[in-house]
């Protein structure tokens, strides 16, 4: 019993200092952000703001025009995902509970284009925007990422562990196809759809390289790259860069804490299945 109580201290004690370690900068980040202009350079650095300091995130507001680009920001993420998770549900759906001539390709298909890094077909997807005219819009950061072939993978794995006897079940009372997509299948994703929420969400949220591709015009840009306009070619305005790194991570932790059980049950229920 004491070589358990002291292998479980050793462990809480490890977890601490690694998640310690983990949020040190992300803590120093939220400090530094309050603090003044003298305190950010000086040296040694000071870990307490004196005195504490809203001016970074004022000036931010007022001189970055940060409304606008939290707006566009949110427009994007929320949109693209809610069709991230039709389409992929569908294109799950399908691929679990369907047998069609070449599905087993088209899920290889699906799969191998994980090996693919984006700054390879940019490019391809880059001239089919500008082809159909979305260029230089809010339409080309969202149509893209709209299918993702982690999220259908996802769906189609966990959708395999629902029996085949429940949907037949319920097309014998005369349940059409969609009816048994929307009351049947969409309920029993809800655990994988809110752990694809946040994904999605985030990845949304925190995109940068894409966005400076698909986007010239200053109004549309995304907190992301709304940010790189504080630094300069000779200077870097850290105040308000850290600052507005601050707002850009409470709706990431927001959304998170809202889907948080969801998110928990659905990686438990799928480690069961």
């Amino acid at each position: 019993m004491e070589l358990k109580s002291s292998a479980k201290v050793t462990l809480y004690i490890s977890l601490i200092v690694l998640a310690s370690a983990w949020l040190f900068p992300v803590l120093w980040i939220v400090i530094s952000s309050f603090k003044t202009n003298n305190d950010l350079y000086s040296f040694p650095p000071r870990f307490y703001p004196q005195p504490i300091t809203f001016k970074h995130f004022i000036d931010a507001f007022e001189k970055g025009n940060f409304g606008r680009y939290f707006l566009n920001s949110t427009i994007v993420t929320i949109s693209s995902t809610i069709l991230l998770l039709l389409i992929n549900s569908m294109a799950g759906f399908s691929l679990a509970k369907y047998r069609f001539r070449g599905d087993t390709v088209l899920l290889v298909g699906f799969i191998s284009t994980l090996m693919i890094p984006l700054e390879v077909i940019m490019i391809p997807i880059f001239k089919v925007l500008s082809f159909l005219g979305m260029f230089n819009s809010l339409w080309a950061l969202i149509i893209p990422p709209a299918a993702t072939p982690t999220g259908v993978f996802m769906l189609r794995q966990y959708l395999l562990t629902v029996p085949n006897e429940l949907l037949e079940a319920a097309r014998m009372d005369g349940a059409s196809e969609w009816r048994i997509y929307s009351r049947i299948i969409l309920p029993i994703c809800k655990p994988i759809l809110a752990v694809l929420s946040i994904f999605s969400f985030m990845w949304r949220w925190d995109d940068f390289l894409w966005p400076l591709i698909g986007i010239s015009d200053p109004s549309l840009y995304t907190v992301q790259l709304a940010l790189s306009n504080f630094i300069g070619e000779y200077n870097v305005d850290w105040g308000s860069l850290l600052a507005m790194s601050v707002i850009t991570m409470i709706p990431v932790l927001v959304v998170f804490l809202i889907f948080q059980r969801q998110f928990v049950s659905g990686m438990v229920t799928s480690g069961m299945k």
